[in-house]
């Protein structure tokens, strides 16, 4: 079984139910309250490890109740959490998460020890990546950072999964450092710079995911919720539509599809059936309250895979 390496955010989710979003001003009366493990890095990290990846977190908390939390959880499921620094000058990081009667969410986000993962601590944990075939990587820590995880995973030979999120028009020079670049509609528009409501169908989604590849990007996975994933590359487009759902919560919707879809090259799945099983993976999760308590096991995954190998794409 291949191993990855998720270098990311690890946050305490504190999520607030309500009928609707309130307007500038309001105060609202929430239906419910709870408390989850999140982040993109970590989440990433539990959705690949509740499908059965070998996988190892890098990444800082800070020293206060939630770093400790935070680290229990991902050992819980499964995770190497020997290369997550605490960090002493700063709070863990924070995601205050209000989710509607629909299932949507607005997410503000304090980063807190997430904004100490520095290339010197990635430094002093560079034997995380020795035996890394995927790496995955987002934009909830520093852009450095980013860019020398990715650095050192091609180092590795490994492949490169890159999430670029939240959306920022920055990211643009780490396109070229990976295999796999995983945006949603709204961070596909931002780096292709074009209007998120320009990408209403499969052809304009296409066009943007081009302007990528021109930057450098090798593969663009975009993923487009209830329309599924498009996957373009050279010479190559190809949709999957993703299953009808009851959405209850679609926080980490992405992060279980990266997760999902690392986890199943790494089992031995091609591209194709890693991006169709990626794309069941995430609709399932979205079916449940919760970032990582909604992620979905290996055997509530219809067709997931049980052969392996060793690094590579599949």
């Amino acid at each position: 079984m291949s191993r990855i390496v998720v270098v990311g955010s690890l946050n305490a989710d504190l999520v607030v139910g309500v009928d609707r979003f309130p307007a500038a001003g309001e105060t609202l009366t929430g239906r419910d309250f709870a408390v989850f493990g999140g982040g993109k890095g970590a989440n990433q990290a539990v959705a690949a490890a509740r499908l059965g990846a070998t996988v190892a977190m890098v990444g800082c908390v800070g020293a206060d109740a939630y770093g400790g939390w935070l680290r229990a959880g991902l050992r819980a499921d499964g995770v190497d959490v020997t290369h997550v620094e605490t960090n002493t000058s700063v709070s863990s990081g924070v995601a205050v998460i209000t989710i509607d009667a629909a299932g949507q969410n607005e997410i503000v986000v304090v980063p807190g020890a997430n904004g100490k993962l520095s290339e010197a601590v990635l430094d002093r944990h560079r034997a995380a990546f020795a035996s890394a075939a995927y790496v995955l990587l987002q934009l909830e820590v520093p852009l450095e950072t980013v860019a020398a995880a990715a650095r050192l995973g091609r180092a590795a030979g490994a492949v490169v999964v890159l999430d670029p999120a939240p959306a920022r028009a920055d990211a643009l020079p780490l396109l070229p450092l990976a295999d796999y670049v995983t945006p949603n509609e709204t961070e596909l528009a931002a780096l292709a710079g074009v209007r998120a409501e320009a990408l209403s169908d499969q052809a304009a989604v296409a066009d943007a995911a081009r302007a990528l590849l021109s930057r450098g990007a090798r593969h663009v996975a975009a993923k487009l919720g209830p329309r599924g994933a498009l996957l373009v590359g050279p010479g190559l487009e190809r949709h999957w539509p993703a299953p009808r759902v009851d959405a209850v919560d679609t926080t980490a919707a992405g992060d279980v599809w990266n997760g999902a879809f690392a986890a199943a090259l790494g089992h031995g799945s091609s591209v194709d059936d890693a991006g169709a099983l990626a794309t069941a993976a995430a609709a399932l999760s979205v079916t449940r309250k919760g970032a990582q308590p909604g992620m979905p096991r290996a055997d509530e995954v219809a067709g997931w895979p049980t052969r392996t190998h060793d690094k590579g794409e599949g």
